[in-house]
């Protein structure tokens, strides 16, 4: 684990830590298209674990494998973003799901339904609900995207290095993720529903239909929905307006959601 100098064997510690990669890129592959492939999530993975060693410094408060993880993770959503997986088309149509989802709950001051957003957007109830089956792992670029006008990801101001001790720091992620389980709270029961199987019980999307007695590709849809919804609570609370274009590409690795 040391070198003869006395420093942490980084080697030693990679192929320590290999395996915590391929869970992770493993446990990502469940949420994404075919088309993704495993060993690039891995090779992405690798990076951010490298990352992780780079940046860790012990006595900060946390483990280090909770600290990799996230550098990991974060890394692999890098990749995918970079390699554009989810087409751009359907990320503008998501963005326009989003701006109609802020406008009708402004408008009604409740959560729209299904076919209220098909009819905003101009689609057919089958078109939209297509569209949510195509929009599956959109959700997962998210936290990235909400960078601070320095630039900073949301890792960096949330998770990383001193700033894990700024009590300020700490006050806003508690904010944040207040924020997010009022918009998870708000959520129409079933989409709540298909929240709680999904990340509480960690069903897969075909157990979530077995449960609910719908169509995978249905459960699907209704994930998709419901991360558009608390897309649209975090922007909120982050301050930036949900039609807000997305930045430019940073080289640095980002967070994940």
């Amino acid at each position: 684990m040391y070198t003869a100098q006395g420093a942490p064997d980084k080697e030693d510690l990679v192929r320590q830590h290999a395996q915590l990669v391929k869970r992770l890129a493993f446990q990502l592959m469940t949420k994404l298209p075919a088309s993704v492939q495993a060993d690039d999530l891995i090779q992405n993975g690798m990076i951010g674990l490298l990352d992780a060693l780079n940046r860790f410094q012990e006595g900060m408060g946390a483990q280090f494998e909770t600290y990799a993880a996230q550098r990991i993770r974060g890394a692999m959503l890098d990749g995918l973003r970079d390699n554009d997986w989810v087409p751009r088309s359907v990320r503008r149509e998501m963005r326009r799901v989003e701006e109609a989802i802020h406008k009708l709950e402004h408008e009604h001051g409740r959560a729209p339904s299904e076919g209220e957003l098909a009819l905003a957007l101009g689609l057919a109830i089958g078109d939209y609900q297509k569209l949510l089956q195509e929009a599956r792992g959109h959700q997962l670029i998210y936290v990235e995207d909400l960078a601070d006008d320095q630039g900073d990801s949301y890792l960096d101001r949330h998770c990383a290095g001193p700033a894990l001790a700024d009590p300020a720091v700490l006050l806003e992620d508690v904010d944040t993720r207040r924020i997010l389980v009022a918009g998870i709270e708000a959520l129409p029961d079933r989409e709540k529903t298909v929240m709680a199987l999904y990340y509480d019980e960690e069903l897969n999307l075909k157990e979530i239909g077995e449960v609910l007695g719908v169509t995978e590709s249905r459960v699907c849809q209704l994930h998709s929905q419901a991360i558009a919804r608390l897309r649209v609570v975090m922007h909120l609370q982050e301050g930036a307006p949900v039609e807000k274009k997305r930045r430019g590409r940073r080289p640095k690795v980002p967070p994940v959601s």
